[in-house]
């Protein structure tokens, strides 16, 4: 049984339709004997962005490998508006820690060919004007056509989030997106996503969730924080609200009184509770 931390809700609370956006209901994962998640239940609601935080090994990314329909549950299912999820589709986009780019190709045409994979509905000139908006809306039009191996590791990142966020996805799934790159960098790149995520509106990205192994970085960007047992037979331990109004500035954020009680608890379960039972 997972446990629930209930703060009070943020004034800009998301209501909560009759279908959840995410549906992750008596998930069971298995690989042989080995049992990577057990009896993981979750709803998520529409414009919600949450994150999954754990120990090493306690199934956050067999859990979003899941949800964007890259690995199956053993055992239970998982729905997108409740549509059970039996393969990846461009209602899903994926960022990976590694950006997973394609190195024989310009920044514009990583972006053009996620297009045409994903989005066979575009004709040419919709994929090249969406190519030219995710271009410009991660500060990327003047490297457009330089190749991936001539950029930096932010810029990397910036095009696989352009990338992700031109299919126009109602979920856009992070495994440790920015978990390589310098804390200025990686601030910048999280300001960049809340940006385009809160830009988006109706006609775009509903929800967001991100596998982080850093709790100041789920407490920043989220509105709830999954917490993850660890594994084997790995569950959902808690589930913490974010009582944070958006947009949200570090600098008063770090002396919230919400904000360091949130992480005094995280910093409780990560390194106490869940630490003795690693």
């Amino acid at each position: 049984m997972s446990e629930v931390l209930t703060l009070p809700q943020k004034s800009s609370a998301i209501a909560s339709p009759l279908t959840p956006a995410l549906a992750i209901q008596g998930v069971h994962r298995r690989y042989g004997s080995f049992v990577a998640l057990e009896d993981v239940n979750l709803d998520i609601w529409p414009g919600e962005f949450v994150s999954i935080i754990g120990h090493s090994g306690c199934g956050k990314s067999t859990l979003l490998n899941l949800i964007a329909g890259l690995d199956h549950p053993t055992e239970g299912h998982v729905q997108i508006l409740g549509r059970t999820i039996t393969g990846p589709g461009p209602d899903r986009s994926m960022v990976f820690q590694n950006y997973s780019l394609l190195p024989w190709l310009s920044v514009r045409h990583n972006v053009t060919e996620a297009l045409k994979a994903a989005r066979p509905d575009m004709n040419g000139t919709e994929r090249e004007q969406t190519t030219d908006h995710a271009l410009k809306t991660v500060g990327l039009w003047p490297h457009q056509h330089k190749r991936p191996t001539a950029l930096s590791g932010g810029q990397r990142q910036r095009v696989a989030i352009a990338r992700a966020f031109a299919v126009h996805p109602r979920v856009l799934l992070l495994d440790e997106p920015f978990g390589a790159l310098d804390a200025i960098t990686k601030g910048k790149l999280q300001d960049e996503l809340l940006g385009m995520w809160s830009a988006e509106g109706e006609s775009g990205i509903s929800n967001v969730v991100m596998v982080t192994h850093d709790i100041d970085e789920a407490i920043y960007l989220s509105d709830r924080i999954v917490v993850m047992s660890n594994g084997p037979r790995a569950h959902i331990h808690e589930v913490l609200t974010v009582d944070l109004p958006r947009p949200r500035d570090r600098a008063a954020l770090v002396k919230s009184d919400t904000y360091l009680d949130l992480k005094a608890h995280m910093l409780h379960l990560l390194g106490t509770v869940l630490a003795t039972h690693a």
